[in-house]
This record gives structure tokens, C-alpha cells and sequence, in this order.
């Protein structure tokens, strides 16, 4: 890095570590025991982490407030085997998260245990997800098909929205400025206002110019929790939320030199953005119901319900073949009903049973409409298509620990698909405590991914200079996934370190990919492979700082009819370090560095070993100042890529109108950005 201020704001923080006072008392009686975490999401019951034999990942509230991220894709990008992708800079660019060197829809993302993810692209954007309504995140990695069935083939990532708290009010709100005129407002508010009845509501509205031409966005968003708690007799929960976005989407970013371009009177693209027209709307609801109950000691039953409806509307413009500015908008509408009852049956101590069935019903919806450069209909030109699809799985997991020093699980799962029959989805795993401080954790599963209906059903469609079709003659992806872990925890539980081996292979891999013609249409590869180690250590708090460092090395392989070669945009080594200071006068510091290697594209070339484009490796540097002025006003300033590191997140082609070239350009990423922000919290 050429830029000077990186070294000085680590010497400042340094600094500030050394010469501050040793931690409060109530800060040291907050020291965490990392293996005594409790987490949910590994077997949809509550263990400790030193019980769970997965890698994984848990935040809070505090590591969200504390942390410079705009976005969840933020606050796990380069954590242990997560790998965060956007496309580009623009606000309303979609954000996904990729699992140990795995496409986005190998990783299941859920709210509340439902998974987010659209049925019809197979990933979750978790760019719309506001962090001021999550209380936990949980990652766990490796094979989650024995519970959650299709798409969970790198982890899961459950997020977990705030509860009210009994005896206490919570009353927050927060507004915000910061550069590209953007700007934020949150509100939230949450307590039990009858004896066993509660509420937590939040909303929010985000607006933003962008960094480039037509990479504006406006965010809506408002989530309700209702809470019928009884203990563990009786516990009954109502999770309902709305997010409404409009954006613009610039494309990628022409080459240097672009000459502004017309077509009809109007200007199409510009040396910033490859489309000044084309834009999107989103409208999610997302509503979950769910009910547990512990009668006896022996028994713990549950049952969820959930509803989703995902609307997007997608306005794109071309120029069509007689030189003419040609539109087409086109709505994708995905409906999901889901449904789950499990039981979690302890026989006796030592010894836990979990039965469990769910079923889903996925409706699609694809219409499209031609429009002329005036904005009107073109005569003929509307379409529609619609396909439904179900799946039912049922899922037996066993858990045994005959003695502190070893646990034993083994599971199975039966996915049945309406289109493509049954899958039968084992999973064993073991963990071994070599004392109180050391877990030793073993995890071997088969995992199942089914083609989407974009993937199945998408029709013919021209959007000028390319075009996509579905193929209804795809395969599943299967495969297996295992790895190794072992935790360790020393120096009175301020320092945890982990070390993990990981190894999959997907059989049939399911990929989009373009011919000569760039008409694009999934096909099945013969075989995608990868394996790595992901390593980490956490020091702290010590002397009011903690210091987090955690390192990925992914080696991936895909393999079609013709090569074998490294994956597509996957790269082979990601960094990241944090470093956290308190100081004695309520200023809390958090400097967050993270390193992405280079990453591969081959384009439409299915022959190729050598990739036709690549995106160059780089470094971004997040900081994050908090100041508490009051008991109940926080005054906070955060800088993104403060060293405002200019680089790529993926390639497309650009075609050129008025020099009748093509040429390879790449979705730029976010520049330097600042933002500020007053909180006041009751």
C-alpha cells in the first residue's frame, strides 16, 4: 500500500492501547468464554459451542455497534472461510456471501431460521438486511443439509433479530450523514407491556446519490416482533417485516475516454456508467411464526410457520437492432410458504434425539414487457410465464457424550424434490474436549443443491448486446463436505485460537455459462472441488484493547468437458485484522483491515486454462469512532476504505456504439466514504 495513513492510525491505536488503564471490573466480568458461546443455528437446539462439531462464527449486538460495517456482507467479509461479493459501488447492489470458495447459493442465509433467499436466484442479496434490528449472527460452516436441506452445502448463516427484554424499556433512535448525500434514520422500540407479552419493533429509511452516475438508492424498512412468553412451559413468537428499495444501475464502469453516448435524444452511458436508464425495485415481506414448548424435562417440541413474498421489478435499456433505445421491464415474483415440527427428545443424560419434518411450496412468477423509447408498450411484446415447485424433507439427528472428553453425532435427512425425486443426505460428526480449555471438532456430510426455476424455466429473452434462457434438462448438485477443527483457549480466557481443514466436491455443478454469441444458459460441469484451512486468533480484552486476526486459504477447482482449472472468481488467500479500543472517557476505536487476493475469469471460453481477465488483489482499511456523550447520546464517525483503494468486484463486457468495440470492464468498488451518526438510546 502506497498510502502513508495506514501506519499512522495503527500507531495511533497502538498507542492508545498501551497507555490506557487496565479494563473496569464489569468489562473483565464480561470476558468471554468462547467456548461456552451458546449456539443454535449448528443443531436447532441451544448447545455450547465446545459441543458443536462445526466451525463457527458468532457476533452480537455490542460486535455490530462496535464494528465500521454498513452491512452484514461488511461485518463478515473475511471472516474465517466468508468471502463478501457486491456488485460494485452503486447503493442498490446486491450482496452475497460465499462459504469456503462455494458459489453464494451453497451458503443458506436465514432470519429467524427461515431461509431469505430468493427461490428463484438461489442466493440472498443481505445487502436489504438492517443491522440495527439484529441481536446475533451465528455462521456455521460445512454441511447443513442434514437440517436445512437444499442450498446449505458451505453453512448457514442464521440471523437473529431483537427480542424485548423483561424489565427493561428499550427506546433507540439515530440519524446520520455522510458523503454521496447519504443519509440514515433508525428507530426502535421494545419491552413487555402485559406481564408475558412483548414487543420489539424497528424501522429505518436509507438514501444515498452513490459514487457514480444512476447509483442512487432509496431504502425503507420496518420489522415487528411479538413475544407471548410463558417460560419454557410456553413460548410463542410473531416475526413480521417489509423492505421496500428503488435504485439505478450503472453497470460496470467504461473504459477511460468514453465519450458521452445518445440514442433518441437521450444519453444511454457515459465514461462512468455503462447504463444511465436501467434501475430495479424491491418489495420483501417476510412474516414467521413460532411456537415452542418444553412440557417435561425430557422433551423440548417446536413448530414454525413462515411466509415469504419477494417482488422485483427490473427496468433495463438497449439499443435494439435498428439503432433504436429499447426497454424491457421485467417482474420476477417468488412465494414461499414453509412449514417445520420438530422434537428434541434428551432419553436420558448425556443422550439427545431430534426428529424433525418441513415442507415448502415455491411459486414463480416471470413477466415481461417490451417498452419503446417514449415509454410505451410495444404491441405483442408482453409475456408470462409461472412453475411451482415443493419439497419435503425429513431429518433424524442423534447426539451422544458418554463422558466430558467425547461427543458423538450422527444424522440423516430424506429431500424430497417435486422435480428431481429423493436425496438421502447423511451426516456424522464428533467432538473430543482434551480438557476444559481444547476441542478437537470432526465433521463429515453429504450435501444437495437443487437448479432454481430461473435455472429450469428462465424463457428467451434479448436484452441486445446478450441474452438468457433456462435449461430444464439440469442435474442436481450433490457432494460431500468434511473438515477439522480444534479450539483453544489460554492466558484466563483472553486469547482463543483456532485452526480448521476443510475438503468438499460438488458433483453436476450448476453454472451460467455464455457462448460465443454471450447467450447465456446454465449447464451442469462435471465437477467443482476445493479445500483449504482457515486459522484465527483473538486476544483481548487486555488493558482495554482486543485484537482479532484471522487468515483463509481456499484451493478451488472446477471441471468442465474440456479443463480442468482454477474457479471463477475465487480467491486463494483472504486476511483480516481488527483491532478494538476503550478508552476511559467513553470513546470506543475499531480499526478493521482485510486483504482479498486475486481472483479469475475465464468468460465464455470453456476451453480456456488461463483466464481472460483478472481482478486484482487488494487491501481496505475501515475505522470506527464512538463517543458516549451522555447516559443516553452517542456521537459516532466511521471511514470506509479510508485509504480509498480503488478495485474491481466482477467483469462484464462493455460494448461500445460509437467505436463498435468490446471490451472486458469491471464493476468498481465503493471509494472512500464517511459517514456520522447521533444515537440516543432510553
Amino acid at each position: 500500500m502506497k498510502n502513508p495513513w495506514l501506519p499512522a492510525v495503527v500507531f495511533i491505536f497502538m498507542i492508545s492501547g498501551v497507555h490506557a488503564s487496565e479494563p473496569t471490573a464489569a468489562k473483565m466480568d464480561s470476558t468471554p468464554d468462547v467456548l461456552e458461546e451458546v449456539v443454535v443455528s449448528a443443531t436447532k437446539t441451544e448447545e455450547k459451542r465446545k459441543d458443536v462439531p462445526n466451525a463457527v462464527i458468532v457476533l452480537d449486538a455490542l460486535d455490530i455497534e462496535e464494528s465500521p460495517a454498513k452491512s452484514i456482507g461488511e461485518l463478515l467479509a473475511n471472516e474465517p472461510g466468508v468471502d463478501w461479493r457486491t456488485y460494485g459501488d452503486y447503493g442498490g447492489a446486491s450482496e452475497t456471501l460465499q462459504i469456503r470458495g462455494m458459489p453464494a447459493n451453497g451458503t443458506q442465509v436465514l432470519v429467524n431460521g427461515v431461509n431469505i433467499a430468493s427461490p428463484s436466484m438461489g442466493t440472498a442479496d443481505v445487502s436489504k438486511i438492517p443491522l440495527n434490528s439484529i441481536e446475533r449472527v451465528e455462521v456455521v460452516k460445512g454441511s447443513g443439509s442434514l437440517l436445512y436441506g437444499s442450498g446449505a452445502m458451505g453453512g448457514t448463516v442464521n440471523i437473529i433479530t431483537k427480542s424485548p427484554r423483561r424489565d427493561r424499556v428499550d427506546l433507540q433512535a439515530a440519524a446520520g450523514y455522510g458523503t454521496q448525500n447519504t443519509y440514515e434514520l433508525t428507530a426502535e422500540s421494545g419491552m413487555f407491556f402485559f406481564d408475558d407479552f412483548g414487543y420489539y419493533l424497528t424501522a429505518g429509511r436509507r438514501e444515498t446519490d452513490g459514487f457514480r452516475d444512476n447509483s442512487d438508492l432509496t431504502h425503507n424498512d420496518v420489522s415487528l416482533k411479538l413475544v407471548w412468553d410463558k417460560g419454557a412451559l410456553f413460548n410463542a413468537s410473531l416475526y413480521g417485516d417489509y423492505i421496500d428499495r428503488e435504485y439505478g444501475r450503472p453497470g460496470v464502469e467504461p473504459p477511460e475516454g468514453t465519450q458521452d453516448f445518445f440514442v433518441d435524444g437521450v444519453r444511454f452511458y457515459n465514461a462512468d456508467a455503462a447504463n444511465l436508464l436501467a434501475g430495479a425495485k424491491d418489495q420483501d415481506q417476510h412474516v414467521v411464526l413460532q411456537i415452542k414448548s418444553r412440557p417435561w424435562h425430557w422433551i423440548a417440541l417446536s413448530a414454525r410457520g413462515n411466509y415469504t413474498r419477494l417482488e422485483n421489478e427490473d427496468m433495463d435499456w438497449y439499443v435494439g437492432e435498428e439503432g433504436d433505445l429499447t426497454g424491457t421491464a421485467l417482474t420476477v415474483t417468488n412465494t414461499v410458504r414453509g412449514t417445520e415440527l420438530n422434537a428434541d427428545i434428551r432419553p436420558f443424560e448425556g443422550a439427545s434425539l431430534l426428529v424433525g419434518v418441513d415442507h415448502k411450496n415455491y411459486d414463480w412468477e416471470n413477466e415481461s414487457v417490451d417498452k419503446a423509447a417514449g415509454g410505451g408498450n410495444v404491441p405483442g411484446s408482453q409475456s408470462a410465464f409461472d412453475a411451482s415447485v415443493h419439497t419435503t424433507g425429513m431429518y433424524l439427528e442423534a447426539q451422544y457424550r458418554p463422558c466430558d472428553y467425547f461427543k458423538a453425532l450422527a444424522g440423516i435427512r430424506q429431500e424430497k424434490h417435486s422435480t428431481f425425486g429423493t436425496e438421502n443426505l447423511p451426516l456424522l460428526g464428533a467432538v473430543i474436549n482434551a480438557g476444559e480449555n481444547t476441542a478437537l471438532k470432526i465433521s463429515h456430510g453429504r450435501h444437495f443443491l437443487a437448479p432454481t426455476p430461473n435455472d429450469l424455466f428462465w424463457p428467451n429473452q434479448d436484452f441486445g448486446f446478450y441474452s438468457f434462457e433456462g435449461n430444464p434438462d439440469l442435474k442436481p448438485e450433490t457432494g460431500w463436505h468434511s473438515d477439522a477443527t480444534i479450539e483453544h483457549r489460554f492466558w484466563e480466557n483472553r486469547v482463543f485460537a483456532f485452526l480448521t481443514y476443510f475438503q468438499w466436491d460438488v458433483n453436476d455443478k450448476i453454472q451460467w455459462q455464455p457462448d460465443k454469441n454471450w447467450h447465456y444458459r446454465p449447464v451442469n460441469l462435471d465437477r467443482f472441488e476445493g479445500n483449504g484451512i482457515e486459522a484465527g486468533l483473538n486476544i483481548g480484552p487486555y488493558r482495554d484493547v482486543t485484537v482479532s486476526l484471522t487468515y483463509t486459504y481456499t484451493d478451488a477447482e472446477e471441471e468442465n468437458e474440456f479443463v480442468t482449472r482454477r474457479a471463477t472468481y475465487t480467491p486463494e488467500h483472504q486476511w483480516k485484522g481488527s483491532l478494538t479500543h476503550w478508552a476511559n472517557f467513553g470513546l470506543t476505536s475499531q480499526l478493521t483491515v482485510r486483504y482479498v487476493g486475486e481472483r479469475l475469469y475465464y468468460g465464455h471460453d470453456k476451453t480456456l486454462t488461463e483466464p481472460v481477465g483478472t481482478l486484482d488483489a487488494y487491501w481496505t482499511v475501515d475505522v470506527r469512532f464512538t463517543q458516549r456523550l451522555s447516559d443516553h447520546w452517542t456521537a459516532s464517525v466511521s471511514a470506509n476504505n479510508l485509504l480509498d483503494e480503488a478495485y474491481d468486484t466482477y467483469l462484464s463486457p462493455f460494448y461500445d456504439y460509437a467505436t463498435g468495440e468490446s471490451t472486458l470492464e469491471g464493476f468498481p468498488g465503493a471509494g472512500r466514504a464517511v459517514f456520522a451518526k447521533l444515537s440516543y438510546a432510553f
